[in-house]
C-alpha cells in the first residue's frame, strides 16, 4: 500500500512539472519576454526559466524527433 501511495505522489509531482514546463515553453513560443515568463513562473532567477528554453531546443536532437522529421520529409 505504501509503495502505491508513493508512486501516486510521484506521478502527481511529475504531472505538475509537465504542466509548468508546458506553461513556460508555450509563453516563450508565443514571444513573451523572458522577464515576463520568469515573473509568471515565479522563478527567482532567470537562469531557471532559461533551462526550460534550452530543454525545448534540445528536443531537436532527440531520436524521436529526428525520426519524426525523417518520416515527415517523405524520404
Amino acid at each position: 500500500m505504501k509503495v502505491s501511495h508513493l508512486h501516486s505522489n510521484l506521478n502527481a509531482s511529475r504531472r505538475t512539472h509537465m504542466l509548468r514546463h508546458t506553461f513556460v515553453t508555450t509563453m516563450l513560443d508565443a514571444g513573451v519576454s523572458l522577464r515576463d515568463v520568469q515573473i509568471a513562473a515565479r522563478h527567482a532567477d532567470p537562469r531557471t526559466t532559461m533551462r526550460y528554453d534550452r530543454a525545448r531546443k534540445n528536443l531537436d536532437r532527440h531520436a524521436n524527433y529526428i525520426l519524426a522529421a525523417f518520416m515527415a520529409s517523405g524520404t
